[in-house]
């Protein structure tokens, strides 16, 4: 469903592993981008029904591409670059708050 622009595939590749699994992006990538371009359409999941959620306006307004990011949280998909060797996972069931 996704793809990248050809321009886009001549930028430098950029490691970084998403649920546990190596992955790879592209420099200028945000997370978001970069998952939904391994066809990953899922970033969370919702509090109460568990429903799958992805990114919708990737421009730090709507929230849904929450994730978890090296660890932390609640943090936008699409408002964070990808840098190599990030951790990136969904983010599943209700915020929790960051200590």
């Amino acid at each position: 469903m996704f793809r990248r622009l050809p321009e886009a595939e001549s930028r430098p590749v950029i490691p970084f592993t998403f649920e546990g699994r190596p992955a790879e992006g592209r420099a200028g990538d945000s997370v978001a981008a970069a998952v939904l371009a391994l066809g990953e359409l899922a970033c969370r999941e919702t509090a109460i029904s568990r429903t799958p959620r992805g990114p919708y306006c990737l421009m730090g307004v709507c929230f849904d591409c929450l994730m978890e990011i090296d660890g932390v949280p609640n943090r936008q998909a699409c408002m964070v670059p990808l840098a190599p060797g990030m951790r990136v996972a969904r983010q599943r069931g209700p915020r929790q708050p960051w200590p």
